[in-house]
C-alpha cells in the first residue's frame, strides 16, 4: 500500500496529496489513528480522506487502513527517496537499493504468470528471437540476447532505430520479437513494431500496460513501475526489465527439457578454461 500511494501521488488532487504525505510520513501512527485525525492532521475534510482511500482502490477508511497494516507487517515497505548532496554514503546505498527492492517487490506482485507462460511456449515455437530496446532499454535487449542465445536459438538485439526497422521487414511468421520499453511510447520502436506486424512475426512487449507498444503486441508483459526521479536514468525500469527477461530465460530452458539444458551445459564448458587456474 505506501508503494502504491508513492507511485499514485502525482495523479491525486491537492488535498489528497496532504492526505498521501501524512500518510508517508507516519504509516504506523495513521494505522492507529481515526480518519478524523488524519483529516484534520492534513489540513482536509473527511469525505477527501474517503476519496483519497478510493483512488487507492479501496472502499473506505477501515479498509485502506487493514492494508496498511498489512503491508507494513510484510516488511516489504520499500520505496524510493530522493537522494541528495546531504546524504552520507549510508544513506545513498539505502536509498538506491531501497529503490531496486520496491522495483522487485512490484514485478512480483504485477507479473501475469499466464502471460510468462504464453511467451515460453512462443519462444519454443520461434525459430529465433529477436530484441527490440532503445537507449536503456537498448541495454537491457543485449543482455537478454546473452541469456537467450546459450539456449540454442539464433538471439540477436537491436539497439539502433534504424537497423530496427531494416530488422523487421526481413521477419517472418517463425520469428519471435520482445519489444522492450519502459514507457510504451517510443515512437521508433512503435514504428518498428508496425513493420513487424506485417511480417506476421510474432511479437511480445516488456512494457507498461494500455500502452501503444502494448497494444501492438500478441502478448504483453505489463511493467508499471513508476520512476520517481529519472535524472540518474531510469533504475527501476532497467531492474525489473531484467529481471522479467531473467524469469522468461530461464522458464525456456527448463521448459525446453533435456536438450536444452545440454546446451546451456555445452556453452558452459565451452568457456570453463577461462577460469581456470593457470598452468
Amino acid at each position: 500500500m505506501l508503494q502504491k500511494i508513492h507511485n499514485t501521488r502525482n495523479r491525486l488532487s491537492k488535498s489528497e496529496q496532504k492526505v498521501a504525505d501524512i500518510v508517508l510520513a507516519d504509516p504506523e501512527k495513521v494505522v492507529h489513528s481515526s480518519m478524523q485525525w488524519l483529516a484534520k492532521t492534513a489540513g482536509v475534510s473527511d469525505p477527501t480522506v474517503i476519496r483519497f482511500c478510493r483512488e487507492l482502490g479501496v472502499t473506505g477508511f477501515t479498509a485502506f487502513k487493514l492494508q496498511l497494516a498489512r503491508g507494513l507487517a510484510s516488511k516489504e515497505t520499500f520505496f524510493y527517496r530522493d537522494v541528495s548532496a546531504d546524504d552520507s554514503s549510508a544513506e545513498l546505498s539505502a536509498k538506491v537499493i531501497d529503490s531496486a527492492i520496491a522495483s522487485l517487490v512490484q514485478v512480483k506482485n504485477q507479473l501475469d504468470h499466464s502471460a510468462v507462460a504464453q511467451v515460453i511456449e512462443c519462444y519454443r515455437r520461434c525459430q529465433r528471437v529477436e530484441f527490440y530496446g532503445s537507449g536503456g532499454s537498448g541495454v537491457v535487449a543485449t543482455d537478454a540476447q546473452l541469456k537467450f542465445f546459450r539456449l540454442g536459438k539464433p538471439a540477436v538485439a537491436y539497439a539502433d532505430s534504424h537497423i530496427q526497422h531494416a530488422a523487421a521487414a526481413l521477419l517472418n511468421p517463425d520469428v519471435l520479437v520482445v519489444a522492450i520499453s519502459a514507457s510504451g511510447c517510443n515512437k521508433d520502436l512503435i514504428h518498428t513494431l508496425g513493420i513487424a506486424r506485417d511480417t506476421q512475426a510474432k511479437i511480445v512487449a516488456i512494457t507498461a500496460a494500455d500502452s501503444p507498444i502494448a497494444r501492438l503486441a500478441d502478448v504483453t508483459l505489463s511493467l508499471d513501475v513508476q520512476e520517481e526521479n529519472d535524472s540518474f536514468a531510469a533504475l527501476k525500469s532497467r531492474i525489473a526489465q531484467i529481471v522479467i527477461l531473467d524469469v522468461l530465460a530461464v522458464g525456456a530452458g527448463v521448459k525446453g527439457g533435456p536438450k536444452v539444458l545440454e546446451q546451456i551445459e555445452r556453452a558452459r564448458k565451452a568457456i570453463d578454461f577461462k577460469f581456470s587456474p593457470a598452468p
